[in-house]
């Protein structure tokens, strides 16, 4: 097998662990859900990944985390603390696959964010796909003919703030290092979650706590493998692997919830998936500017 073979099944196998991790970690919040509050999971699963990288920063000391971007730092941090809130409201009360599958609209909308941000316009034909998946979302939206589900826009605002930590997490990582972006991303993500923990605190169950713990580790280690994913391979690879995250994940909801797709909802699947990758492909082809 020649290295670039190797390479690749190895990028893609790393893609295929952060799916299943996500899905596992979706699966676990929402079980946690009737247990404890959303506003509880979200800051308890921040606090663990600052507690997960405090060791390896107070060996380096704190002169690693100066940087002139703290602004934007703020902006990434609100924006990934924002994506997970409204991520896990919308799967506390709807199918695990529609969530997931509207979170996972985050590729469709980075073009329009880098429009409307920094005024990048793309050729008509990149802007194909994206019309695609627009028209995937609408049939996610309505899985009940007319009625618009305000848990459905929930996660749809996952999606729209998942492209905001993206395009800000892409910029920061012109200049800064990793660490630098992860730590200032949980330390920020914790502190916007701590008034609503407060606020919204109840009673924490002692068998919970593992459970917070996992889905806080989870967090850390999906960034940790999709970085090593896209060490190995190109973005045309990852993106249709990283969409089995949707399957594993509707196949926890079935068994566990018996939560069964609607029609509508595998349609926009379909439409979803399909304009996530054709728009990951476009924008990595060097000869289509």
């Amino acid at each position: 097998m020649s290295p670039a073979t190797s390479h690749l099944l190895l990028g893609a196998a790393l893609a295929l662990a952060t799916a299943m991790v996500v899905s596992l970690a979706t699966a676990a919040t929402k079980y946690t859900a009737a247990y404890v509050t959303i506003e509880q999971i979200v800051f308890f699963q921040y606090l663990f990944c600052v507690i997960i990288m405090l060791p390896p920063l107070l060996r380096r000391g704190f002169d690693c985390l100066k940087t002139e971007h703290f602004k934007l730092h703020i902006m990434r941090g609100l924006s990934g603390w924002l994506c997970f809130y409204t991520y896990y409201l919308a799967l506390d009360k709807i199918p695990l696959v529609d969530a997931s599958l509207l979170r996972n609209t985050a590729p469709l909308c980075v073009p329009v964010l880098f429009l409307i941000w920094k005024g990048f316009r793309m050729p008509f034909l990149r802007w194909l796909p994206v019309i695609m998946g627009f028209v995937g979302i609408g049939l996610v939206l309505k899985p009940q003919g007319s009625l618009l589900s305000i848990w459905h826009l929930l996660g749809l605002a996952s999606g729209i703030t998942l492209a905001g930590s993206i395009v800000t997490t892409r910029t920061l990582a012109l200049t800064e290092p990793t660490s630098r972006i992860l730590f200032y991303y949980f330390s920020f993500s914790s502190l916007c979650g701590l008034p609503l923990a407060i606020n919204n605190w109840q009673p924490v169950p002692l068998f919970t706590l593992p459970l917070m713990a996992g889905i806080g580790i989870s967090i850390w280690l999906t960034m940790w493998l999709y970085t090593k994913a896209y060490g190995f391979a190109r973005a045309t690879v990852i993106s249709p692997v990283s969409y089995c995250g949707v399957l594993f994940t509707g196949l926890l909801g079935w068994v566990f919830w018996d939560q069964i797709p609607q029609q509508t909802a595998v349609a926009g699947a379909v439409f979803i998936i399909a304009g996530g990758i054709w728009s990951v492909y476009l924008g990595r082809e060097p000869e289509i500017k």
